[in-house]
């Protein structure tokens, strides 16, 4: 045996000891392991496999592990330490089958690769598994098939909630229903989670094992998640689940949820409160902290011990080291991220040498979407915070821009100049920026203006009318217990006798219980409820202030103010926070009358002010540069006594007064921000240098410019060009054609027309021809829009089933019409209108 072979059995063999095989006999039982001279498998027993293996005479198996029962579980392939582990899969393949083991290990002593021969490739493994967990996992069937034709509902999360709801006299009763769906919670799948569910399922076909879901925060990650779960679960495609959350209030607010949706088909429990029992559940929820700290992961699980593992919040919980922990288990992956990826443009990391926060933002988001086979930067499935508003899910937010003659000069390319004395008593002058706001800055007065104008601009609790829920985010702890402070002296100004001192709550990690206050108030019930008014359930406390504690998953339906009082320069970080107040909710409220009747008042929350002290949105919108090629940091870190010490910055306190200077409120169109766009001017600049389409273009010949397109431009891996996402980037409300966009794109049309505007012309075009006459134009308009725009009312009338329609907008107007023109107007749509555009 040569020295690398040898070195190469010392690792293994600890590496068995670890997992606690057994060479030997002991306490724990007898041994497991038999070594490659006592196991032969001869050419008889090798050619009986056919000729799908490399021919060998004959052959010895270098470990076999056996199972509890003396049976063969893992054939492990050892390799010198200068092979690919891989080069002998197919051998010992052949050697698993010759004796009816159902794993492989292929490894060298330093890299690994542990291989289910019943499901797909081998995975690299950085230890081995324990013998009782590949045992449990043996009775893992997975069968994709199943998967991949299971039927995904609406009410697929429904059906697990509450099995016979259809036979429910409630649901019978369409009037009844909200009733049941109140008193069950029954969740149902939205149509774009439908579509999530669908791409996954077209993933696993396509023999893909991870997956990236990247979707607007508010637009139910967590029950797709579920949906999701259950699907692999139902199917036998999962066994267990692993979900990883980052923060502690995640971890309840993730198990809670699962429960509520799925407590009735699948166990979920919390990692640290089961310990002993963990492996009876279904469903395990954890930090990835825990798991990390001491990298107790290593010995707490085997890398088989789960199925499926799901990262919420991948850009975070994922990033740096803690990759680690992700990619120890062997299974199916599923990221989920609110963050998307188009800010991440032009990265070239052979010239990323130099320190800047967001190059290091980048690497991580970077290392995100390849962790989940996304290079590119193209999710399995992305829903954005433009379609979350656009279809009526979310809400976008009043922004309010408002600066103080302090703050406006900080925010100014001069900065802020003061006067200072240096060491040799000369005067010196030095210049702060927003950056420098309570670092190295300091003004008690402007603090006080800031928090003066949140409370006197407010939107309030439609139902009381005090203060809306609401998140002000600080620069640093200290400044946190500074403007806590602040709100709660205005707050009994203000209102007194209505609070003490509890107003505003300070919710850091230096604060005892803070993990608690953040579910407190979501649920109401911090430090009790409101005294505003009787009965009704809304949290006393009105205004969490935080730094980073309430930003990533945090769910609190009911916010309606945000406050930023301090500069962002992270997009991941503003559109976490901007997103904590997108979620739609109803204000509901009931109460006795003067007759003693209970009666009910109930308000949509339609929208939420976002209040930028430091003109975050305008920077975002304005000057953040999408397209910088910025360096990133050495991956090497400097070690104690290296380099110079950086000086301790100076700093300066503001005592005068601080007048506000300016206040803008202007609310987020349907267009939203710059951050949450970005993708048709690439594809507008790549087509436009394209000799081929300008030549055909000129010509007019647009049937060849399309064929053209679509067979050299689009689903390439340099930008993954299609008409899907060229649709989404456009911001057009109805599908686009190819030719439309390289119409617009070479100035042949002034802009993309409304669904409303082509309504219109597909209306006078209708006129024209027919010539209706006059008293039934107006039904036969808005009858026409219908027919053309919704599939349900053509379906009704294909079927004549016309008393259906009497639930629709357009039922007077059908009425109105006669036969005549009931019988027209859908031969016409037929055979003179594109349908599909209007989709």
């Amino acid at each position: 045996m040569s020295k690398k072979e040898a070195q190469a059995r010392i690792k293994i063999n600890k590496l068995l000891e670890n997992a606690k095989w057994r060479f030997f006999n002991n306490d724990a039982g007898k041994a497991n392991i038999v070594l490659e001279n006592n196991v032969k498998i001869s050419e008889s027993r090798l050619n009986a496999f056919g000729n799908n293996f490399e021919y060998t005479t004959s052959g010895y198996i270098d470990f076999l592990l056996l199972d509890s029962k003396g049976f063969p579980l893992v054939v492990l392939e050892a390799k010198r330490e200068d092979k690919n582990p891989l080069d002998g899969k197919e051998q010992a393949r052949r050697y698993a089958k010759s004796c009816n083991a159902r794993y492989v290990i292929l490894s060298n002593g330093n890299l690994h690769y542990f291989w289910d021969l019943e499901k797909g490739n081998p995975n690299i493994i950085t230890s081995f598994p324990t013998q009782e967990s590949l045992e449990k996992h043996r009775i893992y069937k997975p069968n994709p098939n199943s998967l991949i034709n299971e039927v995904v509902n609406e009410d697929y999360i429904a059906i697990t909630q509450k099995p016979d709801y259809l036979n429910d006299p409630r649901w019978i009763d369409v009037s009844l229903r909200n009733e049941l769906i109140g008193a069950y919670d029954l969740k149902f799948l939205r149509p774009y989670q439908l579509k999530a569910v669908k791409r996954i399922q077209s993933a696993v076909k396509n023999g893909k094992d991870r997956f990236l879901l990247e979707m607007a925060t508010g637009s139910g990650k967590t029950l797709l998640a579920a949906a999701i779960i259950k699907l692999f679960l139902r199917t036998s495609n999962a066994k267990r689940v692993l979900f990883l959350v980052d923060r502690l209030e995640l971890e309840d607010q993730a198990r809670k949820n699962f429960i509520r949706y799925l407590k009735n088909d699948f166990k979920t429990v919390i990692y640290k409160e089961n310990r002993d029992d963990w492996s009876k559940a279904e469903i395990v929820v954890t930090t990835v902290q825990s798991l990390m700290f001491n990298n107790k992961y290593n010995y707490l699980f085997s890398p088989t011990d789960f199925d499926f593992i799901i990262s919420d919040e991948a850009h975070r919980s994922i990033g740096g080291n803690t990759r680690a922990l992700f990619e120890y288990f062997v299974g199916y992956k599923l990221g989920l991220t609110a963050t998307p990826k188009n800010y991440l443009k032009n990265i070239h990391p052979e010239k990323l040498n130099t320190r800047d926060p967001r190059a290091l933002e980048r690497r991580m988001l970077l290392d995100t979407y390849k962790t989940f086979g996304c290079e590119r930067g193209i999710p399995s499935f992305r829903y954005s915070l433009i379609d979350a508003v656009k279809d009526g899910y979310l809400v976008n937010p009043i922004v309010v821009d408002a600066r103080t003659e302090i703050t406006t000069q900080l925010l100014s390319e001069e900065g802020y100049a003061v006067m200072l004395e240096n060491e040799e008593g000369e005067d010196t002058q030095e210049f702060y920026h927003q950056r420098d706001f309570e670092k190295k800055f300091y003004s008690e007065e402007t603090n006080k203006i800031l928090c003066k104008t949140f409370i006197e601009n407010a939107l309030k609790d439609p139902v009381s009318g005090e203060i809306g829920k609401s998140i002000v985010y600080c620069v640093s702890q200290k400044h946190a217990s500074k403007i806590t402070q602040i709100l709660n002296i205005f707050a009994d100004r203000v209102f007194p006798g209505k609070y003490n001192s509890d107003f505003a709550v300070q919710v850091t990690s230096n604060i005892p219980h803070a993990q608690q206050h953040t579910i407190s108030f979501s649920n109401n019930n911090l430090n009790s409820e409101t005294k505003f008014l009787e009965s009704y359930k809304s949290s006393k406390t009105r205004i969490c202030v935080t730094v980073g504690m309430m930003t990533t998953g945090y769910d609190c339906q009911d916010i309606v103010n945000l406050c930023l009082l301090r500069p962002i320069f992270s997009p991941t970080d503003f559109i976490q926070i901007k997103g904590r107040g997108t979620r739609k909710f109803t204000f509901n409220y009931k109460f006795k009358n003067d007759q003693g009747e209970i009666e009910q008042f109930q308000k949509e929350k339609e929208k939420y002010k976002l209040f930028d002290f430091f003109a975050n949105c305008e920077y975002f919108e304005e000057e953040y540069n999408y397209d910088e090629i910025l360096e990133l940091p050495p991956l090497h870190t400097q070690g104690p006594g290296e380099g110079p010490i950086p000086p301790i910055p100076k700093g300066y306190e503001y005592f005068d007064t601080d007048p506000l200077k300016s206040l803008d409120v202007f609310p987020v169109g349907l267009k939203g921000m710059k951050v949450d766009r970005m993708f048709f001017d690439k594809f507008e600049e790549t087509v436009k240098m394209d000799i081929n389409v300008n030549t055909f273009v000129n010509d007019r010949d647009f049937k060849a410019a399309e064929n053209y397109i679509i067979e050299k431009l689009f689903d390439k891996p340099e930008d993954y060009f299609n008409l899907e996402k060229l649709q989404k980037a456009t911001q057009v409300n109805r599908r686009l054609t190819l030719r439309e966009i390289l119409e617009k794109i070479f100035g042949l049309i002034p802009y993309f027309k409304s669904k409303e505007q082509l309504l219109d012309e597909e209306f006078e075009k209708f006129i024209s021809v027919c010539k209706p006459e006059p008293e039934y134009i107006l039904s036969i308009k808005n009858f026409l829009k219908s027919y053309i725009t919704d599939r349900k009312v053509r379906d009704i009338i294909e079927s004549k089933k016309y008393s259906n329609l009497v639930t629709y907008p357009i039922y007077d107007d059908f009425r109105a019409l006669n036969n005549k023109w009931r019988r027209i107007i859908p031969e016409y749509v037929k055979d003179y209108v594109a349908i599909n555009t209007f989709m």
